[in-house]
């Protein structure tokens, strides 16, 4: 399911979009706004992420699991 918004931009940005798509590097307008909006908005949760990583360290309740598999599994190439 999709919703249908309004959303306005510069001229000029509006002739880059345009520029894109005759050129083939996406098949819309839209599918080139959505996937600006999606890269935004990983970057935002990975921002977060680091907010979180900073303030309680990356250790988690796995450690130990890891340090015992690196201890007794052995991993062939």
């Amino acid at each position: 399911m999709s919703t249908q918004i309004a959303l306005r931009l510069s001229d000029e940005m509006v002739a880059e979009l345009d520029a894109l798509v005759s050129a083939g590097a996406a098949p819309s307008r839209t599918a080139l706004v959505s996937v600006a909006i999606a890269r935004e908005l990983r970057r935002r949760a990975a921002e977060h992420d680091v907010e979180i990583l900073n303030t309680r360290g990356a250790g988690d309740d796995l450690d130990s699991l890891v340090d015992w598999t690196i201890g007794h599994i052995a991993i062939e190439r």
